[in-house]
């Protein structure tokens, strides 16, 4: 009887350790399938000046960024709404370049985004925090809103519907 015990215990242990190293082998997987682009100024700059028929949602942030990663539910949810309206949304990321394996694809993968993400990595922000818009001091969350005709910066954090305001004057 004591044997059986032992057996059973056992391959309760194998089944519980298979299972758990299946679970944590498929979430790596999943990790692992998230390919983030990292893009100097120079790479970034056509994402902000497309001359077509949509209206472009740029948001700058930073996992490490509480308001940043407040509002983001925020853009989630407009690029649900409003992808088939000629809306497009670009979550450019902040982030470390050494913390894109470690914090910031898990981030993405924990809150599932389904916006593009682009990681942004340039040291020469003397040159493209103004050039991206004149009166950015820096901080985040920041966003980038435009179409061929309009164009509007916000350095401040935003509700779904402040956002959605916002984009519809683009949209009218």
């Amino acid at each position: 009887m004591i044997q059986f015990m032992k057996n059973i215990f056992y391959l309760m242990l194998f089944g519980l350790l298979l299972f758990s190293c299946e679970n944590y082998s498929q979430s790596k997987a999943r990790e692992a399938s998230i390919k983030i682009t990292t893009l100097n100024y120079e790479q970034l700059k056509p994402f902000l000046n497309k001359n077509d028929k949509k209206v472009y949602v740029v948001n700058f942030w930073a996992t490490w960024c509480m308001p940043c990663v407040k509002e983001l539910p925020a853009f989630e949810k407009l690029n649900q709404e409003f992808k088939d309206k000629n809306v497009e949304i670009l979550l450019v990321s902040l982030d470390f370049s050494k913390q894109i394996e470690s914090n910031l694809i898990p981030f993405i993968k924990k809150r599932n985004l389904q916006s593009k993400v682009v990681h942004f990595d340039d040291s020469n922000e003397q040159f493209w925090i103004p050039d991206i818009a004149k009166n950015w001091s820096g901080s985040i969350p920041a966003t980038l809103i435009y179409s061929k005709s309009k164009r509007k910066f916000y350095e401040q954090s935003f509700s779904y519907e402040e956002l959605q305001n916002e984009l519809q004057t683009f949209l009218n």
